[in-house]
């Protein structure tokens, strides 16, 4: 594939996936305000502590008589600038604020992913169909879909780490392996390995074990002092922020937020509420239609069979790295005593797993025939149809709600009332059986289509044709170039 048609089919993903990101404010909830409260402390009072806006989350640390939040700073680090900025636009639009930062520092960098995985996809053999079908069902054949519309840190860290995958990938290339194009100096990308991987960590501290995995992997793919220097230099660099922010905010370098988490006794358990895998959590976090991911999209189940097919091509770092991070996050998961994310849509703590899953998804289809190929198709189809219905209603379901999609989302879907959350980034919030009883005016969440004064399910029009639109042009930049080799 010549780069010039490449890069329209990334243009093709990237406008696609960012778009969607951008088209829903699913609006507040305790984990977003925590981290948001963090941004306004920093941008309005130019200091850590979020006591003056601490009452619109139960996700606080207490420390020496001040709140903080409890979460890791790197999302809203990354917000800061986002926020400033549009607070000197719209000084009177705090809503705006928290769209902007959304859009901006978890939306961007998931789109951005996205076309990453797209361009590992191809350096590991697929064809671009392939890779483009892998990199798309992640993007929105998955509850990322619902991920990268809330302001928690999942995406972003997961981004940090798709990032930092096809870094090291690049490390072991040839020139002649990238196209013919210009390699990027391989300190440079060491150093980018630890960066990412590094704050992938400041941003959630679960990564910490699949930035290790991915530091492993840098090195084995260029075996030299200069890329361990690198590597560790990068993330040297993340770690002081985050050991900064610690030392700044709770006195200590080493004490992080969730050992002083205000009401939630689990934490005590283990290392910071993560014991041991348990069986029961596994099948829930797999299978359940509660908090299960293969009801939600069954074609990652497929993933791993990919990524055997991946080591058996040869390259076999790739695949075990892949499936080593999607395992350690699996097994995470099942861990944590909060294995259930509260509001969360599917299993928010095994998220990062599934970009390495559907890794495994290209080789799939290049090898399968038309047959298999339509099963493949028709099982991403069911993903992206379950997190569109997600996304458009609201994608923190409540816990208390024991089936989200059978009992909540799709009845709600399929009556046009969309937009349900009810919580603001900026009010404290009620107990869903206030929320669920107040008339649909006085949402808080919206979508594009709805602030143009579009309703219902007409509401997602917009989405559907910009949708339509990437997927042709996609289509097109492909068909294109196997034009030119029959031509010749």
């Amino acid at each position: 594939m010549t780069r010039k048609a490449s890069r329209w089919c990334a243009l093709a993903l990237m406008i696609g996936a960012g778009f969607a990101y951008a088209y829903f404010y699913e609006a507040g909830g305790w984990n977003q305000n925590s981290r948001f409260d963090l941004v306004r402390a920093i941008v309005e009072q130019r200091r850590l502590a979020i006591d003056d806006f601490q009452a619109n989350t139960g996700d606080k640390a207490l420390v020496g008589g001040h709140f903080y939040s409890d979460k890791a700073p790197g999302l809203a680090i990354a917000a800061v600038p986002f926020v400033a900025a549009a607070r000197a636009v719209a000084p009177d639009r705090p809503t705006a604020w928290t769209y902007v930062a959304t859009v901006g520092a978890v939306g961007l960098p998931l789109a951005l992913a996205v076309v990453a995985l797209f361009f590992i996809g191809l350096r590991l053999g697929a064809t671009p169909q392939a890779a483009g079908f892998s990199a798309g069902v992640w993007a929105i054949g998955t509850p990322v879909l619902a991920y990268g519309t809330l302001f928690w840190g999942h995406a972003l860290s997961t981004a940090c780490l798709v990032f930092a995958y096809a870094c090291a990938l690049r490390l072991g290339a040839t020139t002649a392996a990238a196209g013919g194009a210009e390699p990027i100096p391989r300190p440079l990308l060491s150093v980018a390995v630890g960066l990412a991987a590094g704050w992938a960590v400041v941003t959630e501290l679960p990564a910490a074990p699949a930035a290790v995995i991915l530091a492993v992997f840098a090195f084995v793919s260029r075996p030299t002092g200069r890329v361990a220097a690198g590597i560790a230099g990068g993330a040297a660099a993340a770690a002081a922020v985050l050991l900064g922010y610690q030392r700044l905010a709770f006195g200590s370098a080493f004490h992080v937020g969730y050992s002083s988490v205000e009401g939630f006794s689990g934490m005590k358990e283990g290392f910071l509420g993560v014991t041991y895998p348990k069986w029961h959590v596994l099948v829930a976090i797999l299978f359940s239609r509660f908090r299960g991911i293969l009801p939600l999209a069954p074609v990652v189940a497929l993933g791993p069979l990919g990524l055997v097919l991946i080591h058996r091509a040869g390259h076999r770092a790739p695949a075990i790295a892949a499936a080593a991070i999607a395992g350690y996050y699996v097994l995470f998961n099942s861990a944590y005593r909060y294995w259930n994310g509260g509001w969360s849509f599917g299993p928010r703590h095994m998220s990062p797993a599934l970009p390495f899953l559907c890794l495994g998804l290209a080789p799939l289809w290049s090898r399968a025939p038309l047959l298999g190929r339509a099963v493949l198709g028709a099982l991403a189809l069911w993903g992206a149809a379950v997190a569109l219905v997600c996304v458009a209603t609201t994608a923190q379901p409540p816990e208390l709600v024991q089936r989200p999609v059978e009992d909540l989302l799709w009845p709600a879907f399929r009556c046009g009332d969309l937009s349900l959350n009810h919580q603001s980034f900026f009010e404290a919030g009620s107990d869903w059986e206030q929320l669920r009883d107040r008339p649909p005016a006085e949402h808080d969440a919206w979508n594009v289509g709805e602030a143009l004064g579009l309703h219902g399910l007409g509401s997602l029009a917009p989405l559907g044709v910009v949708w339509a639109g990437c997927a042709a042009a996609f289509a097109r930049a492909t068909s294109l170039k196997r034009g030119k080799r029959e031509s010749r």
